[in-house]
């Protein structure tokens, strides 16, 4: 009977054991962990099928937010090409992100405009845009810096912005910063991390 109850509390102690180490777990990122960041709390902007959009409507998906605009040279459509081969290389858990693109240059940027720009990099990717307020108070609350360059006439002017990309988990939780030029692998790795590691 003894020998019953001593291989019952080993029994047990391995499983709460267990039970504690999968929870201690932490998860592996590539790019830079932010959790706990007192910013990137919510937002409210229009996509570019007319729809107000704010944090909330996205639970349950990964959601991946870039500041840009769709007259950028270089930057702006270097990440959406990798964030375009991030979701092939995802395969059917592409399904379970959003990536988003917050316009800097909403007197230019116009919701065709946007969907046009997007859609030739994955047809799923929303642009947000709103006035010059609502741009700025976008900005301000994720950090961001973006600043108008008049160029030879009003129509062609450049704006300089902040190019990293924020990563939100499924819980609506601000989480990764992704820097300028990572990579389509980093961004492939950290949201599966984050698919497979978030409520």
């Amino acid at each position: 009977m003894r020998h019953h109850r001593f291989y019952a509390i080993v029994v047990w102690s391995v499983v709460f054991c267990l039970a504690g180490c999968g929870n201690t777990v932490k998860p592996t990122f590539l790019s830079t962990d932010i959790t706990g960041a007192d910013f990137g709390r919510d937002f409210k902007l229009t996509d570019h099928a007319g729809e107000i959009r704010s944090l909330g409507d996205f639970r349950g998906k990964a959601l991946v937010l870039f500041f840009g605009y769709t007259h950028c040279p270089d930057m702006c459509p270097a990440t959406m090409g990798e964030l375009a081969a991030a979701m092939q290389k995802l395969g059917k858990d592409a399904a379970r992100v959003q990536v988003l693109f917050v316009t800097v240059d909403p007197e230019r940027d116009s919701p065709a405009q946007l969907k046009q720009y997007l859609s030739a990099f994955n047809p799923a990717f929303l642009g947000l845009s709103g006035d010059a307020q609502a741009t700025k108070d976008m900005a301000n609350e994720f950090k961001v810096i973006y600043q108008k360059q008049t160029g030879q006439s009003p129509d062609h002017h450049t704006v300089d912005h902040s190019t990293g990309t924020y990563i939100f988990d499924t819980t609506g939780r601000i989480r990764l910063y992704v820097s300028n030029g990572a990579g389509s692998d980093v961004f492939a790795q950290d949201i599966a991390e984050l698919l497979r590691t978030s409520g």
